[in-house]
């Protein structure tokens, strides 16, 4: 029998995840919110779940791909929800960027119920993520390790394992959002000024995406404000919520972050100016007296 592998949440890295597994040889058992990303994968060989809880009756593995915590725990303790159903030594992988300390305490109360856990935070994209060539940040227990198999090697090209207990996948993830968050708005403050100045847009992100200037970021980002589209891969507000993530863990140990701080301010402003789903580039929106690219 092929073995089963549920994945919740088919938004734009779940979707491709669920896709890598396909491939790889498992059935596949999705759950979304929106039924019509639901079907569209069942169109391609998946199988469908009306419930988080009616995948636990069928599938021992749990890959949740969510926006939050708060979403996570609505999958798992919810009305219906998979906790309560999952068989004992049964597998949830949490994906989502969340407060590390909240990952620890989930690994505590899915083990009461005598559940295995992962703490797996993802990074790479949409495109890297339908590929099968994203990097997972896990973090849990060795026989958690060993009921996934082969399975995390299938959606991913880079599996980092941080430790034998929850909480450093998220940590490193949250750092890692710190850079990201710091960059975008860096390249967005970088092209704005180019802007301002009269210089023509394309030929700066020419010069800097071949100069010591460049970022993963920039070159990435700025190509979204050069074509004027703001279609939301990663939006303005997951770094309202990542970067606060990584302020509050910061604080808790007193420690500054100056860069992160500006950073969170700026995607806040860009929130608060109605662009919060938009691409995260969006944050070049807060600055004044520029014309964008593709403006009308």
């Amino acid at each position: 029998m092929t073995e089963a592998v549920g994945v919740i949440g088919l938004g734009a890295m779940g979707r491709g995840m669920a896709g890598s597994l396909r491939r790889a040889g498992y059935g596949v058992h999705v759950f979304d919110v929106r039924p019509e990303a639901v079907q569209a994968f069942v169109a391609e060989g998946g199988t469908a779940c009306a419930s988080p809880a009616e995948m636990a009756q069928r599938c021992e593995v749990i890959v949740s791909v969510l926006v939050n915590a708060a979403q996570t725990e609505e999958v798992l303790f919810g009305p219906s929800g998979a906790a309560a159903g999952m068989k004992p030594g049964s597998l949830f992988v949490m994906c989502s960027t969340v407060d590390p300390n909240w990952s620890v305490a989930l690994e505590a109360r899915l083990a009461e119920r005598g559940l295995l856990y992962l703490d797996a935070p993802i990074s790479g994209g949409a495109a890297k993520a339908a590929s099968g060539q994203m990097t997972m940040m896990t973090a849990g227990r060795a026989e958690a390790y060993a009921k996934a198999g082969g399975m995390l090697d299938a959606m991913a090209a880079k599996v980092y394992k941080l430790g034998d207990r929850a909480g450093n996948g998220s940590k490193v993830k949250i750092i890692n959002q710190l850079l990201a968050g710091v960059h975008i708005a860096a390249a967005a403050e970088a092209m704005a000024l180019g802007l301002r100045e009269g210089v023509d847009a394309n030929a700066l992100y020419e010069v800097i995406t071949n100069s010591a200037g460049n970022s993963w970021m920039f070159e990435n980002r700025m190509a979204h404000v050069l074509a004027g589209d703001y279609t939301p891969l990663s939006a303005v507000d997951i770094f309202v919520k990542d970067l606060g993530l990584v302020l509050d863990t910061a604080r808790a140990s007193k420690f500054p972050l100056p860069l992160a701080s500006t950073a969170h301010q700026m995607f806040m402003q860009a929130s608060s100016a109605g662009h919060g789903r938009e691409d995260d580039s969006a944050v070049i929106k807060v600055f004044p007296g520029i014309t964008l690219p593709g403006a009308k």
